[in-house]
């Protein structure tokens, strides 16, 4: 017996300190994990597990970070603040969208940056606000 080809839609994650469940929606609108923590226009995913760590790490907050992997619900574009305008070409496989992503699952066991490179991230970020230099959120 030969069984037929499945097609698989490709992976997103999303990095927060948010508990979320399956079912759930991340949607625009909510408060940023970053800046000012006013309300995002955007919400932020990517294909690559990495840059859903750095999300995880950076995000504001005292609980643990987590990832989920999750499927938009509409069209991506690619991140402004980490393609063409900041860094050539998409390296982080970054995007964003105006509709929500649903929540498929959690990934754990997933491992961080070390702790000198989270503080050398942060401290780079904090410096670029320090400058006016904020997230492209138009």
């Amino acid at each position: 017996m030969t069984a037929a080809a499945t097609p698989f839609a490709a992976a997103y994650f999303h990095g927060t300190r948010a508990a979320l469940t399956p079912g759930e929606t991340l949607e625009a609108g909510r408060a940023s994990n970053y800046g000012a923590r006013r309300a995002a226009g955007w919400v932020y995913v990517s294909a690559t597990l990495d840059a859903a760590v750095w999300g995880a790490e950076l995000a504001v907050g005292d609980g643990p970070g987590r990832i989920y992997v999750v499927e938009p619900t509409g069209a991506l574009e690619d991140d402004p603040n980490l393609t063409d305008q900041r860094f050539p070409g998409n390296p982080s496989r970054s995007y964003r969208t105006r509709e929500p992503l649903r929540v498929l699952g959690e990934v754990v066991g997933w491992v961080g940056h070390s702790p000198a490179q989270v503080a050398q991230m942060k401290a780079g970020v904090a410096e670029l606000e320090a400058r006016g230099i904020g997230a492209i959120e138009d």
